[in-house]
């Protein structure tokens, strides 16, 4: 059994063995789709084949799409060159649900796959081709938040920006000089509007593209390299939108269990591809079976609607805006740094594991229902109690998503300040809450302080995720043994009232006492970080 159009034509083989199969002429949809393009995806990674696919696959099976989506890569052409193309742009999609069961689907609705190389004559101009016609409503994008960048972290041009703002749309190398390269052969082709949809996660997401290619739009008309009605067309938002959006769904790097249950099943050619950038690709992508999908709904083309029976969710930027606050700073994120932190401290290596765990169960319990649903802004699309209850009985207990603490803890420090800073926030500023009230919010700040000794539970040393804090932040707690009687306030306290990794000073907020208290505890010796979780969390 191959993944490939041959292996595929003995559908009964495949049926036999419980996969789902495309069940469209996938001839006649990749002829309509080439002819008249309505959507094409920018970073084909596992979030867009379990995700974005599996939705446009559905609704192919039920008719009410006819056309599928066209797949683009432009920073490892190697994942188009040595997984879509052997493949005939099939990929298996494995489902890992929380209940035991396994679903496995064979996606065919990617029915054309190019790399966005401007050196690539034949792919580039297929790609022009498709952003000058008229049927194409929408361009998405999970390539992450850093592929919108165009600084680095001193605000410096990155290695080709400035080059690409010289030479023009036609010498374009970089990865957003190429798509606003793109953008200018449709606005070249008689200003067609369209949808630039961000589906990264990360917070405004349709903001950082526009910001990308309107620099580019700018540069190139100040240089006399483009039109200058480029950035006209670019800035109205009836011509060329870029919208919100709020993407959730866990799809881990592929696992080896799951390449077995696929290997007994008789699939060939299964080995994952390790490209020259170091990127880690495999025919198949494992996933859990919870998704969302907000989107802001601003499309000038339009957009087929049997979009939102496949389960996406258009609404007004307002509303996805508190959606992504809904689950960031409440709902999920801080429930997951939670268990990251108290995970490597008490030694887990999965997160489903910890939900076994009776005090690190209740900890995120009582943080996401207690402390945190209070100042949460119901966004009426999804409910904020639901999506927690899913959270810590569907998604996060999950046996067979492997996802670890220490993948979770990296870069904690950049991410405590929204994930329960804003609800610190939000309760100094509410009349009839106390920031008092806040018991284990300050319990994960302290065990995070805890966590930088890189010294678990039993007194074993471990290796900390990374983090570009950990120069700064770990000076502070190495010298510390456990045992050790400290002033925690004088060890601590350029941490505590550091607002960058809180979001707030924890002295000004009356915080700063109660995590010194809890940091001095989880020091006394071996076996006290499961004494204070004990202690206060039951």
């Amino acid at each position: 059994m191959k993944l490939n159009a041959q292996g595929l034509a003995d559908r009964k083989q495949w049926e036999e063995k419980g996969y789902n199969l495309p069940l469209f002429n996938r001839e006649a949809v990749t002829a309509a789709t080439r002819e008249n393009p309505f959507w094409i995806h920018f970073g084909p990674g596992n979030i867009f084949r379990a995700f974005q696919a599996n939705v446009v696959q559905k609704l192919l099976n039920e008719g009410l799409l006819d056309r599928g989506i066209i797949a683009a890569e432009g920073y490892d052409y190697e994942i188009i060159e040595k997984m879509n193309h052997p493949h005939d742009d099939y990929n298996l999609l494995v489902t890992l649900k929380a209940d035991g069961n396994v679903e496995k689907t064979v996606i065919g609705s990617v029915v054309e796959s190019l790399t966005v190389d401007s050196q690539n004559e034949k792919d580039f101009s297929r790609l022009k081709e498709i952003f000058a016609k008229d049927s194409l409503q929408m361009v998405s994008f999970t390539i992450t938040e850093k592929g919108y960048s165009l600084v680095n972290g001193k605000g410096e041009l990155l290695p080709g920006i400035a080059d690409d703002f010289e030479k023009g749309p036609q010498k374009a190398m970089s990865y957003m000089g190429k798509v606003a390269a793109l953008l200018y052969e449709r606005f070249k082709a008689g200003e067609k509007p369209v949808a630039m949809v961000s589906m990264d996660n990360c917070s405004h997401n349709g903001d950082k593209l526009y910001a990308a290619i309107h620099e580019f739009a700018s540069r190139w008309s100040e240089n006399g390299v483009a039109e200058k009605g480029f950035v006209s067309y670019v800035n109205d938002k009836n011509k060329v939108s870029f919208p919100w959006t709020m993407i959730d769904k866990i799809t881990p790097r592929p696992d080896a269990s799951v390449e077995e249950i696929l290997k007994a099943d008789g699939i060939e050619e299964l080995d994952p591809v390790i490209t020259a950038k170091n990127t880690y690709v495999a025919p198949f992508v494992n996933a859990e079976e919870c998704e969302y999908l907000v989107i802001e709904d601003a499309f000038p083309n339009g957009k087929p609607d049997c979009l939102e029976k496949g389960g996406l969710l258009f609404t007004e930027r307002q509303t996805v805006d508190k959606v992504e606050k809904m689950k960031v700073c409440t709902c999920l994120n801080p429930l997951h740094t939670s268990l990251a932190v108290f995970g490597c401290l008490l030694g887990y290596q999965k997160i489903s594991e910890e939900m076994k765990d009776t005090e690190l169960k209740k900890l995120v319990e009582t943080i996401g229902y207690k402390e945190g649903l209070p100042v949460v802004v119901n966004p009426g699309v999804l409910d904020p109690k639901e999506f927690i209850d899913t959270v810590l009985n569907v998604r996060i207990p999950n046996p067979f998503m492997p996802d670890t603490p220490q993948r979770i803890a990296t870069d904690t420090s950049q991410k405590l300040a929204i994930r329960f800073g804003e609800t610190i926030k939000a309760y100094a500023a509410d009349k009839d809450l106390k920031v008092e009230d806040l018991k284990l919010i300050p319990l994960v700040f302290a065990g995070w302080l805890r966590y930088l000794m890189a010294v678990d539970d039993s007194g074993k040393s471990f290796e900390l995720s990374p983090d570009p804090l950990l120069d700064t932040v770990c000076p502070y707690v190495k010298d510390i043994k456990l045992g050790q009687d400290i002033d925690a306030e004088a060890v601590l306290k350029p941490i505590l009232e550091d607002k960058r990794i809180f979001g707030v000073n924890l002295y000004d907020v009356g915080m700063a006492e109660t995590v010194c208290g809890y940091f001095k505890e989880m020091i006394a010796g071996p076996g006290a970080v499961r004494a204070v979780l004990k202690k206060y969390v039951s």
